[in-house]
């Protein structure tokens, strides 16, 4: 059984272990190993992960049984939408898939932010699992982002968005 709670630092090298894992498993069908590798050094490097871990407007959640980190989850409030909560992360390890541990970490990430009153998150257009998921649970497809800017993956991403009940 996993439980969820609040990352700690000595999380971040089974964290980083389990998004590598996650992301291969989801990209690189899509992507090529290459870029997926690519993604997962930028991304997911002990300084980034350590970033979003202080960030004092965020909350990063694991689940965990006592030995094994099974999935994550990290949101943080937007600095340019107004009580608007961003969901950044949300990985399940493979194997442990349709067990009930992303509903879980979902349901804990939408009650901690108090004063936001929607949340948005960005998905791979090909990611159907995904988008199944936030689907069910309540989002909606409200636009796409090119993600073609500098510095950014030049992923396409379709944009989804749920209304927060207060």
């Amino acid at each position: 059984m996993y439980f969820v709670r609040t990352a700690g630092e000595r999380d971040l090298e089974k964290v980083r272990a389990l998004l590598a894992e996650s992301f291969h498993a989801a990209y690189d069908g899509l992507h090529g190993r290459a870029k997926v590798d690519e993604l997962v050094a930028h991304l997911f490097s002990p300084a980034a992960l350590k970033a979003r871990l202080v960030r004092k407007d965020a909350e990063f959640l694991v689940a965990d049984d006592g030995r094994n980190i099974g999935g994550m989850g990290y949101a943080a409030m937007s600095q340019a939408l107004t009580k608007t909560v961003m969901l950044h992360l949300l990985y399940v390890r493979p194997a442990l898939q349709h067990q009930g541990i992303g509903r879980d970490i979902f349901a804990e990430l939408e009650t901690c932010f108090p004063d936001a009153e929607i949340m948005r998150l960005e998905v791979e257009p090909q990611n159907a699992a995904a988008i199944a998921f936030y689907l069910t649970h309540g989002f909606t497809e409200i636009g796409r982002n090119e993600n073609d800017g500098a510095g950014q993956s030049g992923i396409p991403a379709l944009v989804l968005e749920k209304r927060l009940a207060r």
